[in-house]
């Protein structure tokens, strides 16, 4: 099976792109984390005036009717941006035309709202706000939330894959770009075997990925094999680009912390890899 994507993803992807490097997404999620929350508000109506939240809504109902790759094609960018806000919940668990900052709880796969406190919550009540792991984001519980339409939470879960496949790539292009400036007894690091075969492993792990993402936006593969290939490429990607980057990774000046904090809050976010492990296992005794 070929997961080419057209010339229209292929420009909606870089207009997507061009819009977040133009709009400094990266210092909006600085703003964002320290409680400034309008260069990020202002990036979100313009990702909203692109039509990402109205992206697979039905036409009829003032959408752009588009498909599950576009939202795998759009949440990819996003991912690899870094965009703030609640963008599974307002683009694929509750797509509107509005470009509204939609957010919900979806337990027990997302127990708490993201950014409830700029977003409207579609349901339930607000409750006490906790921290996360992610600074650029901040997490409410919510009581008595309406139930979700299985479909919707499986748009949900395909975004949250996308999302981490970008990330992961952000991470390794970052990670390559450094191991090749960064120079040791003589030489670039990137030029050592060690350091060539853990991007190697990388760039394996998200390629094997990719397939199952586009694969689930199909229908031909359980969303939950999707999440967990997804989460575990992201996650090796971040752990590699930590490593190769020394003791500078992990300082808050370094932007390399931002997607590293961003995919370990996601690969526990709309159900963790056992959790996903369990649906597969439950299909496969089904089989």
């Amino acid at each position: 099976m070929r997961f080419e994507l057209t010339d229209e993803q292929r420009g909606f992807a870089a207009s997507l792109t061009d819009l977040m490097r133009s709009a400094d997404a990266v210092g909006a999620a600085r703003a964002w984390a320290a409680g400034d929350k309008d260069p990020g508000t202002r990036l979100w109506s313009r990702l909203a005036e692109q039509g990402v939240t109205a992206l697979v809504l039905p036409e009829d109902q003032g959408g752009l009717g588009g498909t599950l790759v576009d939202l795998v094609v759009a949440f990819e960018v996003l991912g690899h941006g870094l965009a703030v806000g609640p963008w599974i919940e307002s683009a694929a668990l509750l797509p509107h035309a509005d470009g509204a900052m939609i957010t919900a709880a979806v337990p027990p796969l997302a127990p708490y709202a993201v950014d409830a406190d700029v977003a409207t919550l579609a349901s339930g009540t607000a409750g006490q706000t906790l921290a996360s792991i992610d600074t650029t984001r901040t997490l409410v519980a919510v009581a008595g939330p309406d139930e979700i339409p299985a479909d919707a939470v499986d748009r949900a879960v395909l975004a949250a894959s996308a999302e981490l496949l970008g990330a992961g790539e952000r991470l390794l292009s970052d990670t390559v770009a450094y191991v090749k400036q960064r120079r040791q007894f003589g030489r670039e690091i990137g030029s050592y075997q060690a350091v060539k075969h853990q991007l190697a492993d990388v760039r394996i792990a998200l390629d094997f990925a990719r397939p199952l993402v586009l694969g689930a936006a199909l229908g031909d593969v359980p969303v939950s094999a999707a999440k967990v290939m997804a989460g575990d490429a992201a996650r090796r990607s971040a752990r590699t680009a930590l490593q190769l980057h020394g003791a500078i990774g992990y300082t808050r000046e370094l932007d390399l912390g931002l997607w590293i904090n961003r995919v370990r809050a996601l690969v526990g976010a709309w159900g963790s890899a056992d959790h996903h492990r369990g649906v597969l296992a439950e299909l496969l005794r089904e089989a």
